[in-house]
């Protein structure tokens, strides 16, 4: 179990590859090829610690863990050169459990204030790089002991988010403790002044990569006496004094690249530093406003020297570098990476290139300025794709966070640039970025992600990574026990449940599953990954089979539990979506009974709908609208509050979106199906925002307003509440103008049902108590709903059509008139016995107006290939309207239209083969 780690040998064709810090295997290999059987416990130890190589560091510690051969192989040094604790949250307590491990720890990333509290206690005194994000609340204090404890310190890195609490005090110390420093890279200090740039160039003699990034002030001057600098970044960095930078930094006598990128500089400082450096190589100059106003600038006054700008070839100038001609186009990147001609001086600057262009690109993405569509479709979107396939780690994160900004335009309704998305298919984008989601390296897996969810709003690049197999690796990624990478993949996921082609390899891929999972891991925190994954599986919801896949995987109790305990509006609103889709199949399965029955799911949701939030109490209304049509949760709901909150929201959103105000409406319209809610919707001044909504100018309002209305309308004392909240002039309206046929029909519906004779009798014993001041001409309102009704039905009179029905008793002439009635989504109302009965009633109304109605609202629900024909041809035949629908067919003095459409429903009952009530 002491067996020296030497070298990894990897074959790669007939060549021998050498990788440092790991063992040699390839005869262990050999011998394990010639056995048949192979046990994990009789591994060679060479072979685990290559294996461990391979695993992230939560994984090594849990396999590490299984016995002591593998615990003692598991602290190997060579697994530990390199730790990224980004993903995890890294206190003293953890630092230490981690200590023993790393005490040959040479690179290190982090991320936040807690984490870099953290860092002395993994006792690292060999550390020689260090890299932190989310830098803004670390104090001066901070990194002055980290700085003191790891003198042997050649890289250190913060950003690329602003170092608010860092002053120059921090940089001091860093230059007294850290005298092998190599690279220094800050962003976001307000001030870096004279003395602590000074403070480096005395005691940091090897300091060649400078980088005081989005700073607000940087003393110029003091940067000209680093005379070890090679490499320098000033990018995003204001109040620059550029007369003295011309004047003083070309004097740098080491000086290479240079990167003033995103500021203010001008062509004359350009032209200047160009022409006066004798080492200067590189320029990079992107995004500079007032140099790109100089059109006559030229990037070839000065041979040998380059400058980098939106406005130059970017890639033909970075090939400019080489004397090999291979190197051009857009594979220059690529080029040299491959080059066996390896040039140490090239090397350096092509990687300080990388990093800049790589974090400069990300800068231009976050700011989505106008005016540069030109730029990313020609090369920006290609240097991100090359910058993606670096050596470099963070290089490649900050490509694949870049691909996933440059795209969106508008954050808030998730719009992408779709030529710019298809650029990056075009270019083979898609193969790069799942080849980097399969990465061990949970950085990469999550940003790749990130950028293939993003590009997947796309429908086109949706389609691409379906078919490079990346459902399968987003399913996979989802999975994670690192959030950030879970997150993004779920957030993948969402995207590409949108198309109905993508839902069923999703659910094949087990991430309906993973979604689902997720929900109950993070449940107690991590508002992104638990709005995605919500957002997701309701999306794969609105799929029957999936919505069966996602109630047998527990989704039904993980998206109630969300919508009862979650207080993100995010995660609210994605949770009662889940929910309202779920409960959208009540005809193909038991999901909706399903979610009804969940202990506190419809109180949940009748609370969600008072929400502040917009988005919430619309989605947490159509919830309830489609559990609604379910009779226990009818009921339910009504139990739980749900008339007077509904009610309250149809009150409160006169002006509101039109999709809230249709939820409203149709959440009260479910409800009223009941006589008992109906007759409390009333009471609880229902009828007012209604009538309110049904003036609308959106039609699908007008649907669910009128359908409302018309249950509403059912009931006598509504019916008196609707004309005395003046709805008589409101479903006129819909009736004659909508241009929903569907609003037009239930609004004549519910004028019938209010003139049919029974609110007459209930307003003779008095009107409604909450009504009692109000003085209404119920024979004007009778005449006005009377001859639009009238004027309703006639519109699907074809004169022709019905004279050649009066005339002949043929199939064909009675299904031409029916084909000129139908209305198609008409099939889709489910009504009751009683309200079959009161239509069959209305056939002997003294009215003829009245019975024509009757008569076209009884085909309506009888059509055959209507989802509820059955279901209310059996109700007819209950009702005995067989004999009623013959004499109204039958009456001298009945009009032709009542004639021809009781012919007609008979017909439809012999149809549906329900026997004649005699």
């Amino acid at each position: 179990m002491s067996r020296r780690v030497r070298r990894k040998v990897a074959k790669k064709g007939k060549e021998k590859i050498v990788l440092q810090g790991y063992p040699d295997v390839e005869d262990d290999v050999l011998d394990l090829e010639r056995q048949e059987d192979v046990y994990w416990t009789s591994l060679p130890d060479d072979t685990v610690i290559q294996l461990f190589s391979c695993l992230n560091y939560r994984d090594r510690a849990s396999l590490s863990s299984t016995c002591k051969t593998w615990r003692h192989l598991g602290i190997s040094p060579c697994l530990w050169y390199s730790l990224d604790l980004r993903a995890h949250k890294c206190d003293a307590v953890m630092a230490a459990s981690l200590a023993l491990r790393c005490v040959n720890l040479q690179k290190l990333r982090f991320r936040g204030a807690e984490s870099a509290d953290a860092i002395i206690h993994l006792q690292a005194r060999n550390l020689r790089e260090i890299s932190g994000d989310y830098c803004r609340k670390i104090t001066d204090a901070t990194l002055s002991v980290i700085v003191a404890r790891h003198e042997a310190l050649e890289s250190l890195q913060l950003g690329p988010d602003f170092c608010e609490r860092i002053s120059s005090d921090a940089i001091k110390a860093i230059a007294f403790c850290c005298s092998k420093l190599k690279k220094l890279r800050l962003s976001g200090i307000r001030d870096v002044h004279g003395d602590a740039i000074n403070a480096l160039a005395k005691h940091c003699p090897n300091l060649t990569d400078i980088g005081f990034i989005d700073c607000l002030n940087v003393d110029e001057m003091a940067l000209g006496n680093v005379v070890s600098v090679r490499f320098l970044s000033v990018a995003g960095t204001s109040n620059m004094k550029w007369g003295v930078v011309s004047h003083l930094w070309h004097k740098l006598p080491n000086l290479t690249g240079l990167d003033v990128s995103r500021t203010d500089i001008g062509p004359t400082a350009v032209s200047r530093l160009l022409s006066s450096s004798q080492s200067l190589k590189v320029l990079c100059a992107l995004n500079c406003p007032v140099l790109e106003e100089d059109a006559n600038l030229s990037a070839n006054k000065n041979k040998g020297k380059l400058l980098l700008a939106l406005f130059t070839e970017i890639f033909k100038g970075i090939a400019s570098l080489f004397v090999d001609t291979t190197n051009k186009g857009k594979n220059v990147f690529l080029d040299w990476r491959n080059s066996k001609n390896k040039d140490k001086n090239l090397d350096e600057i092509m990687n300080w290139l990388e990093w800049i262009l790589s974090h400069t690109l990300l800068r231009i993405a976050e700011s989505n300025q106008h005016g540069l569509d030109n730029f990313w479709l020609k090369q920006g979107a290609a240097l991100l794709l090359s910058l993606m396939q670096s050596s470099q780690e963070d290089v490649q994160e900050r490509a694949a966070t870049g691909l996933a900004t440059f795209v969106v335009i508008d954050d808030e309704n998730a719009s992408i640039d779709s030529k710019r998305a298809e650029a990056v298919m075009n270019d083979g984008g898609i193969c790069l970025l799942l080849d980097l989601a399969k990465s061990w390296r949970e950085g990469l897996q999550s940003e790749a992600a990130k950028a293939i969810a993003n590009l997947s709003v796309n429908a086109e690049v949706a389609k691409a990574v379906a078919e490079e197999g990346g459902i399968n690796i987003l399913a996979g990624l989802a999975r994670s026990m690192n959030r950030l990478v879970a997150e993004e993949a779920a957030g993948g996921l969402w995207n590409l449940s949108v198309g109905e082609e993508h839902k069923g390899a999703i659910a094949e891929a087990g991430g309906v599953k993973a979604l689902v999972d997720l929900i109950f891991k993070w449940s107690t925190g991590g508002e992104g990954v638990l709005e995605r994954a919500a957002g997701a599986l309701a999306n794969l919801a609105a799929d029957d089979k999936c919505s069966t896949e996602v109630a047998i995987a527990g989704g039904v109790h993980a998206l109630v539990m969300l919508a009862r305990n979650c207080k993100f509006d995010g995660v609210q609103e994605q949770a009662a979506r889940a929910l309202a889709n779920l409960a959208a199949h009540g005809d193909s399965n038991n999901n909706n009974a399903a979610v009804g029955q969940e202990a506190g799911a419809l109180e949940a949701l009748v609370q969600l709908t008072r929400s502040p939030n917009e988005g919430v109490r619309q989605e947490a209304a159509g919830a309830l609208w489609n559990l609604s049509f379910d009779d226990r949760n009818r009921e339910a709901i009504a139990a739980a509050g749900g008339v007077e909150a509904l009610v309250t929201l149809a009150q409160s959103c006169s002006n509101a979106s039109s999709g809230l105000q249709e939820r409203a409406a149709g959440a009260l319209w479910g409800l009223s199906v009941s006589e008992a809610n109906s007759v409390a919707i009333g009471r609880e001044g229902g009828v007012a925002p209604l009538i309110a909504l049904a003036r609308s100018e959106s039609e699908d309002v007008h649907e669910t307003a009128a359908g409302a209305l018309w249950n509403l309308a059912f009931n006598p004392g509504n019916a008196l509440r609707i004309v005395e909240e003046g709805g008589v002039p409101a479903l006129v309206h819909l009736c004659s103008s909508s241009q929903s046929k569907m609003a037009r029909f239930m609004a004549a519906l519910a004028l019938a049902y209010m003139f049919d004779g029974r609110m007459d009798e209930y307003a003779l014993v008095g009107t409604s108590s909450e009504s009692t001041s109000k003085s209404v001409s119920l024979d004007g309102a009778r005449r006005m709903a009377l001859k639009h009704i009238e004027a309703f039905v006639l519109t699907f009179s074809d004169p022709h059509a019905f004279a050649a029905a009066a005339a002949s008793s043929a199939p064909a002439a009675l299904s031409q008139v029916t084909e000129g009635a139908r209305i198609q989504e008409a099939g889709h109302l489910r009504c009751s016995g009683a309200e079959i009965g009161r239509f069959v009633a209305m056939l002997r109304n003294p009215s003829s107006i009245l019975k024509a109605c009757a008569a076209f609202a009884l085909l309506q629900f009888t059509i055959p290939g209507g989802r509820h024909a059955m279901h209310h041809a059996s109700l007819m035949q209950n009702a005995g309207a067989a004999r009623v629908l013959r004499a109204a067919a039958a009456a001298a003095t009945a009009p032709l239209e009542a004639k021809i459409f009781a012919r007609i429903v008979l017909r439809n009952l012999e149809h549906h083969h329900m026997e004649p009530s005699l």
